[in-house]
């Protein structure tokens, strides 16, 4: 069973006349025992809404900041203004945390409390194509949006420089009031969350990090992940890990086809590089492109039990399938499921996904060439109990076993999957939050999307993580991307309530049992 949560002999009208209308028309903001009992809501009240600007201008000075680990681009400076907001913020000892690829950055907040929460930022954004926005997806511009309010549009608006640079208001606004946090803060970040986070165990593994970190009651992302029509949210207790690799055919390395573009002419006697790259996909899947078919993949695949099943249905029952499938653009689930059964598949499968393929000429119009090399980038969505080590080795076999021992597998970053139990004072306190300002939220076993919460959940480190965070957007590694500063939407939180639901955590998490 979920744990209970009360408020104990809280007054009840000092927690109602604490309340904050934030925004022009948004969520409600309703603060919990610790934060309405300790005097300082009129003063951080006050300064969230003075430091509003300011907040704002923060969010659109990063975006128009990027860092894209993908390209190589700008990571150096990328993490010199990490180290710069969280100095700014009131991190002491920040300082930039070499790897063996882009570099970490780690920080504390040491101000004597008997708690410590962990904060885990990413600092780098996916690519982008401009001609595909509305508006430059570096020019962070503020547009009002039919049915949302007032939105920031930019690469990384949502994921994930809007909600963490939410949260680095709420420190600010503490500061502002006068106040500390009612809790220690660790912060380590990095810059390779968008390639797989390669070497982001380098960084939390490093002794002092380490310490720093064993500290903490757990850790955190901060988010902004309100549904747009209803303001409810899911809690997550995991999240899928992921492989993100290219299967790459050439004609050098086959030994058969060209070594370089040839005329197409040539396809009736010179053998296709491109071709046999289909054919060693074809060979991972089942006919409809569903269904594994590496060998041995579903090995340690661990079946839900009753209580995450428990879960996803009470998910299916409070969530739209038609709100889903318009946000997706999807008519169908996968075999026709309905809705909760497509819920469970997402949740307990384990994928197989072409991200691109590219070959030959892919300009305008057409051109006869025979390609002398085609390359698939790919992505392996993980459940418990595979491992990163343990699929790549699988990959591997399953393409020497049938001949495509040519074929190079180029491992470019992943991790394993992360899982957290519902009753850790992590979950615990974001249901206390959510409650308290009227936001539907459901548990639900894990995330189909992934982040790299397996260094925090697993050995050495070993704590419960999650996702927190009020407010919407959406987006991430799409067009026109965005997060939303003033709600028109009375069930969902512009930045202000956003802000307040961070320091309103923080509280919470200062006392939860």
């Amino acid at each position: 069973m979920v744990p209970t949560l009360c408020t104990g002999d809280l007054d009840r009208r000092a927690l109602l006349t604490g309340a904050a209308a934030l925004g022009a028309a948004g969520l409600v903001f309703r603060p919990g025992p610790a934060l309405a009992q300790s005097g300082d809501l009129p003063a951080l009240t006050a300064a969230v809404a003075e430091g509003k600007a300011a907040a704002i201008a923060r969010i659109q000075e990063w975006i128009r900041r990027p860092a894209i680990a993908a390209e190589n681009r700008d990571m150096e400076a990328g993490a010199d203004y990490m180290m710069a907001l969280a100095r700014d913020a009131g991190f002491t000892g920040v300082e930039k945390v070499p790897t063996d690829g882009h570099p970490g950055v780690f920080g504390v907040m040491d101000v004597g409390a008997p708690r410590t929460l962990g904060v885990y930022f990413m600092y780098d954004v996916k690519q982008y194509d401009p001609a595909e926005w509305s508006s430059p997806p570096l020019e962070a511009a503020l547009i009002d949006k039919p049915g949302f309010g007032r939105v920031i549009v930019g690469r990384g608006a949502i994921n994930q420089k809007g909600p963490e640079a939410n949260f680095l208001a709420a420190l600010h606004a503490l500061r502002a009031a006068g106040r500390t946090p009612p809790v220690n803060l660790v912060l380590v970040c990095e810059g390779e969350e968008e390639i797989g986070s390669p070497n982001f165990r380098q960084v939390v593994t490093r002794p002092d990090i380490l310490a720093a970190l064993r500290r903490c009651e757990g850790v955190f992302i901060p988010t902004a992940w309100q549904s747009p029509s209803s303001g409810a949210v899911q809690i997550n207790l995991g999240a899928k890990g992921i492989i993100e690799c290219e299967l790459v055919v050439s004609g050098e390395r086959w030994g058969r086809g060209p070594t370089g573009d040839i005329h197409s002419s040539q396809k009736a006697n010179v053998d296709s590089p491109a071709w046999r790259l289909v054919a060693a996909l074809s060979s991972l899947v089942t006919a409809d492109g569903n269904t594994s078919t590496i060998d041995g993949w579903f090995e340690h695949v661990r079946d839900l039990t009753p209580r995450q099943r428990e879960l996803i249905s009470a998910a299916a029952a409070a969530g739209s399938e038609a709100d889903a499938m318009r946000a997706l653009g999807v008519k169908v689930w996968i075999d026709d499921l309905p809705w909760e059964q497509s819920l469970v598949r997402l949740a307990s499968q384990p994928t197989v996904n072409i991200e691109g393929l590219v070959s030959g000429y892919t300009g305008q119009g057409g051109k006869t060439v025979l390609p002398g090399r085609g390359v698939a980038k790919l992505d392996f969505r993980l459940v418990p109990d595979q491992t990163v080590e343990d699929c790549l080795a699988k990959l591997r076999r399953h393409l020497d076993s049938r001949g495509f021992s040519d074929v190079e597998i180029n491992f470019t970053g992943g991790y394993n999957p992360t899982q957290t139990a519902e009753d850790a004072r992590i979950i615990r306190a974001q249901q206390a939050v959510y409650s308290r300002a009227s936001i539907h939220h459901t548990l639900y076993p894990r995330l189909a999307g992934s982040w790299p919460g397996c260094v925090f959940t697993d050995a050495p480190v070993n704590l419960p993580a999650g996702q927190f965070g009020l407010g919407h957007g959406s987006g991430a590694h799409a067009p026109n991307e965005y997060i939303v500063v003033d709600s028109i939407n009375p069930a969902v939180a512009g930045i202000e309530a956003a802000t307040l639901g961070f320091i309103d955590f923080m509280y919470e998490m200062a006392t939860v049992t």
